[in-house]
C-alpha cells in the first residue's frame, strides 16, 4: 500500500493517533510524537485543502497538546466532542458516570498498576501494565456500563471505556464529511485497535479505503506493518504532494 497512489487531491484522510501516528507507550501521557510528524500533517493538510482529521478516542485539548503548533479538525472521545475545520466545537449528550466510575475507583484501590482515565462523557480503564487483570476489568466495567442508561462499553488495546451510546469514529467521520472541506471527498481513514473497526466499515461503505496498522484481524482492505510505516509513507507523501504543488 502506497499513501502517495491513495491520496490524490479530492481525498479526505482520517487518522487515528495511538498506535497509528505515534507509538504505544506505557502511559497515555508518555507517547512521543517524532518533531517530523507535525510537519507532514500539515504539508499535507494543505495539499488536500484542510480536508484531514484526526479521530481518537482521546479529548481534543490532549490531541492538541501533542500536535502543537497545530490545529486540525479533531473528533475526540471516538466522537463524544468534535471541532470541525471551521474551529466550532460540537459535544454528543452525555450520561451520568458516578456508578462506572465507582467502580473503576474499586478496582484501582485493588489493584494499583490499573489506571483509570477519565473524560468528557467516558471513563477509561486501562490495564496495560496488568495484562493478566483483562477479564477481571471487562467484566467490572461492563456489569457498570448495564447499570448505566445511555452507555455503552469499548474494548480497546488494553483498555475498556464506558463512553455515550451515540458517540463513534464512523458517526465522527460520516459529521465530518457533511461539512466543507471534507464533503464531496474519498475517505481514508487509518487506524489499528478494533475501535477503529467502525471507521473502517464506514469508510468503504461510502467507496472510500480503510487502512490497517499493524497484526490482527480487520475489514480494512490495507495494512502497513507500524506506526513507523505509516509516518515514513506521510513524510514521503507529503514531500511528494508539495513537489507536484511547486512544479
Amino acid at each position: 500500500m502506497n499513501l502517495v497512489d491513495i491520496l490524490h487531491p479530492s481525498a479526505a484522510l482520517f487518522l487515528d493517533f495511538d498506535g497509528t501516528l505515534v507509538d504505544l507507550a506505557p502511559r497515555p501521557e508518555a507517547v512521543i510524537v517524532p518533531p517530523d510528524l507535525t510537519r507532514s500533517l500539515a504539508a499535507l493538510g494543505e495539499y488536500l485543502g484542510g480536508a484531514l482529521a484526526v479521530i481518537s478516542g482521546r479529548p481534543i485539548a490532549q490531541i492538541d497538546g501533542f500536535l502543537r503548533p497545530l490545529h486540525l479538525p479533531v473528533a475526540g472521545v471516538h466522537g463524544a466532542e468534535r471541532r470541525t475545520a471551521a474551529g466550532d466545537l460540537a459535544l454528543l449528550h452525555t450520561h451520568p458516570l458516578e456508578h462506572v466510575e465507582e467502580v473503576a475507583a474499586e478496582l484501582v484501590a485493588q489493584h494499583p498498576r490499573l489506571r483509570i482515565e477519565t473524560k468528557r462523557g467516558s471513563v477509561a480503564l486501562h490495564y496495560r501494565q496488568a495484562p493478566e487483570l483483562e477479564q477481571i476489568c471487562l467484566n467490572a466495567m461492563q456489569a457498570a456500563v448495564q447499570e448505566s442508561p445511555g452507555m455503552t462499553l469499548l474494548r480497546g488495546k488494553m483498555v475498556v471505556e464506558a463512553k455515550p451510546g451515540g458517540a463513534s469514529k464512523g458517526n465522527a467521520i460520516e459529521a465530518f464529511l457533511q461539512e466543507p472541506p471534507f464533503a464531496g471527498r474519498t475517505p481514508v481513514f487509518v487506524g489499528d485497535d478494533v475501535t477503529d473497526e467502525v471507521g473502517f466499515a464506514t469508510v468503504q461503505r461510502l467507496h472510500g479505503l480503510g487502512v490497517k496498522v499493524g497484526e490482527g484481524t480487520s475489514v480494512a482492505w490495507h495494512r502497513l506493518e507500524s506506526p513507523a510505516a505509516l509516518r515514513g509513507q506521510l513524510s514521503t507523501a507529503a514531500a511528494v504532494k508539495a513537489r507536484k504543488v511547486n512544479a
